[in-house]
């Protein structure tokens, strides 16, 4: 079974940036689609982004249109979150998630996704 972990959080100043990591069990690339979720707390868990099994899809919400990237890294079984000019309110605990999507060209950031890892804090404040 895939598992995936998080890391990368912490806590940063408003208008700040982070890097969030998931580092998942076993190659990726072509066969699963990889997601970022993000729930605060007293809120619905928030589709983030997304990228295809390919790599050639990339989707966001609009929240964070513009100021974060997703991107899979030259390791294979890693996907990156880049946020840039952090606000308040993207504090949240942020997961990773992957679907088996093989040879896909489409992901959405709804879901489903099967696999999920455990989370981590992200707390942009002054």
């Amino acid at each position: 079974q895939l598992q995936l972990v998080e890391s990368g959080g912490g806590l940063v100043q408003p208008g700040g940036s982070l890097r969030l990591s998931c580092a998942a069990s076993e190659s990726t690339p072509d066969y699963y689609a990889i997601a970022w979720f993000r729930q605060a707390p007293g809120k619905e868990r928030e589709g983030v982004s997304c990228v295809s099994a390919t790599g050639l899809n990339r989707n966001y919400a609009d929240s964070v249109k513009g100021r974060f990237t997703i991107s899979r890294g030259a390791a294979k079984n890693m996907v990156y979150l880049e946020m840039n000019s952090l606000k308040p309110e993207d504090t949240a605990v942020y997961y990773c998630a992957a679907a088996w999507a093989p040879r896909s060209t489409f992901c959405t950031v709804v879901g489903p996704y099967r696999y999920r890892g455990q989370g981590i804090q992200v707390t942009v404040s002054s």
